[in-house]
């Protein structure tokens, strides 16, 4: 398989879209560690294999160290860095105060910036690469979720910066999301009547499920991307049908009736 004899970090790889990123590089061959603050509900497997979990709080520099210290001596390398780790409640700007806004910042853009600095060593020694998960929240307004959008918009300026920084070594790249169907849709979406209903509104009709970015991530990882460095993957269905398009008079048919 692509990936035999790999280690891959997922962080956030309990769940959701972590969860997806972990199973596909399990099924790729990789040797795989999630990490989060609480054990996932079940063991996270693909192809016969398991994950390990490892209980993290990516807030925590001295944690995330020796996390990555803890798995250089037990995996002797590590190949790739998955930062899946985030999310956001909706919340308005006016909402919270500041130091609410600021632990979704500290979440989304400096949680990955810690553990990519912890993981770097084990990195280059590996020549690997790291994949940011980002989200087209961080290229067009963010309403209700303002400062995750900003992080967002961060994190894939930082990926492009670190991909001159740490190369030829290193090789590090953004996986741009839209929205990806999870066990937590219905908080954003409401019942499936709401699911399939925003599904409409991609051009390709649906929501991604989990696995299937994690098949973009393996990629990402791959030999096959082995030029692919400082790029941002969108990852979206084709993104959002232009409002102007449906909102305009122009350009349609026009029946009179006869």
């Amino acid at each position: 398989m692509e990936l035999d004899g790999r280690v891959a970090v997922v962080t956030g790889g309990t769940r959701g879209v972590g969860a997806g990123i972990a199973r596909a590089f399990l099924a790729a061959g990789a040797d795989v560690v999630v990490c989060a603050r609480r054990p996932p509900d079940v063991p996270v497997a693909s192809a016969g294999r398991t994950a390990r979990f490892v209980p993290v709080d990516l807030r925590d520099a001295d944690a995330v160290g020796d996390f990555f210290a803890g798995t250089g001596r037990r995996y002797g390398r590590l190949d790739v860095l998955v930062n899946n780790a985030g999310g956001t409640p909706y919340r308005l700007l006016g909402e919270g105060g500041a130091q609410r806004h600021a632990r979704v910042l500290e979440l989304n853009l400096l949680a990955p910036l810690t553990a990519s600095l912890a993981a770097y060593e084990l990195l280059r020694a590996a020549r690997g690469c790291v994949v940011m998960v980002g989200s087209v929240s961080g290229t067009r307004p963010s309403p209700g979720t303002a400062a995750y959008g900003a992080a967002k918009a961060g994190l894939e300026s930082l990926a492009r910066s670190m991909a001159v920084e740490w190369a030829p070594e290193v090789r590090v790249n953004t996986l741009v999301l839209g929205m990806v169907r999870t066990e937590l849709s219905h908080l954003h979406y409401g019942d499936e009547t709401g699911v399939a209903a925003v599904g409409r509104t991609v051009p390709l009709g649906r929501l991604a499920e989990p696995d299937e970015i994690g098949d973009a991530a393996v990629f990402l990882a791959s030999a096959r991307a082995a030029y692919v460095s400082g790029a941002s993957l969108l990852v979206h269905g084709g993104g959002e049908r232009p409002a102007f398009l449906d909102a305009a008079t122009a350009n349609k048919e026009i029946s009179d009736g006869s």
